[in-house]
């Protein structure tokens, strides 16, 4: 049997649910292909819930564009939907003379971005503002925050479903081919199915180039190579002594070991960057001393004893270790010649906080 339907979404992260509201706010009726039984079991529910200021983007890129944007509207969605979230803000420290340049390359990177409203910190205003920071000199940056990510994938079900559209769980996209006019999807699962499709967005994270590769008819040129960054996660047990996020400066591959907080105030260190050949969320207990001189540098007081086993997240990397981190890949008809297919590759951070963003651009990919 082969069911045919105006438009699926595959993945049921933070980005993919975002992307199904947007369609069918637009009257689209959306169908939601999630290969795990619950939403939200990769990228979404593994990183710092950060909603990020667009800070470190090169000007001009769509990480930078579609975060300025998307934080905003991410602010204005949470506010409107009840989704818990806080505004807090983030002190970028330099923990020495040496690094004093690299903080002004931030502070002229966002300026670029149009992000105007840091301030520029000395060590006596840090340690008011922070007291158990040591360092030269920082940023703040008031529009950084934290969210509550599965009570907002929560909320975005809801307008989904509210709108006509429907989730499938434990349905993996197996295989398909592209025609002219539409895409035809073989569905796994408890009751496998084949599917025809008006329009397809590929949000499968981690394995969307893998899904864009199992498409027959679309050029294989067109699919980036994907890699996997895994970064682990220690908690702060007891009080935490930080009143809000706290960045070093950042490390090639990623934006070293910070501080963030989760809205009942606990900190918690990470992610450090490792390189893995597929998916593979295992903890890694001993890389605990470098995280504890890592976060010493700015924090010396740390006792490490309360320095704990959280959890280990996944980026998914579309640039190799030793390569310049790759853009946002928003890949539509215009780029891969394939009416209604749109592949979403390498959205890690700022994914979340550009959500709403990005889910805009795709469904303006497919206006005729």
């Amino acid at each position: 049997m082969n069911e045919r339907l105006d438009c699926v979404v595959i993945g049921a992260g933070v980005v993919g649910l975002a992307v199904a509201r947007a369609l069918a706010l637009r009257g689209r009726e959306v169908v939601v292909l999630e290969a795990a039984n619950a939403i939200g079991t990769g990228a979404s529910s593994r990183n710092s819930e950060v909603i990020h200021a667009g800070i470190y983007y090169p000007a001009g890129s769509l990480k930078a564009l579609l975060c300025v944007q998307g934080r905003e509207q991410l602010y204005a969605y949470c506010e409107a939907r009840g989704v818990a979230h806080t505004r807090l803000g983030k002190v970028i420290v330099a923990a020495t003379d040496a690094e004093l340049p690299t903080l002004a390359k931030y502070l002229h990177a966002a300026r670029a971005n149009g992000v105007h409203d840091l301030e520029q910190l000395d060590r006596a205003r840090i340690h008011e503002l922070e007291p158990s920071v040591k360092c030269v000199a920082g940023l703040l940056s008031p529009s950084t925050g934290i969210i509550d990510s599965h009570a907002l994938m929560l909320a975005l079900q809801g307008d989904v479903e509210a709108n006509g559209g429907v989730l499938a769980l434990g349905s993996p996209v197996l295989s398909g081919v592209v025609g002219d006019n539409e895409v035809r999807l073989e569905v796994g699962g408890t009751e496998p199915t084949s599917v025809t499709a008006r329009s397809v967005v590929n949000s499968a994270g981690l394995a969307a180039p893998a899904v864009a590769r199992s498409l027959d008819g679309l050029r294989r040129a067109r699919v980036p190579q994907e890699y996997f960054a895994r970064g682990h996660y220690f908690v702060l047990n007891g009080l935490s002594p930080f009143r809000r996020l706290v960045y070093p400066i950042a490390e090639h591959g990623g934006l070293g070991v910070h501080v963030t907080l989760d809205l009942a105030g606990r900190a918690r260190f990470g992610p450090d960057v490792e390189w893995i050949e597929k998916p593979d969320y295992a903890f890694d207990r001993s890389r605990k001393p470098q995280f504890v001189a890592a976060i010493r540098r700015y924090y010396p007081e740390l006792d490490e004893t309360r320095v704990e086993e959280g959890y280990t997240g996944i980026r998914p990397k579309i640039s190799g270790p030793a390569e310049t981190a790759a853009d946002f890949v928003i890949s539509g008809p215009a780029d891969h010649g394939v009416r209604g297919l749109v592949n979403l590759f390498g959205i890690e951070s700022p994914g979340l906080t550009a959500s709403l963003a990005i889910a805009e651009r795709v469904a303006d990919a497919f206006r005729s």
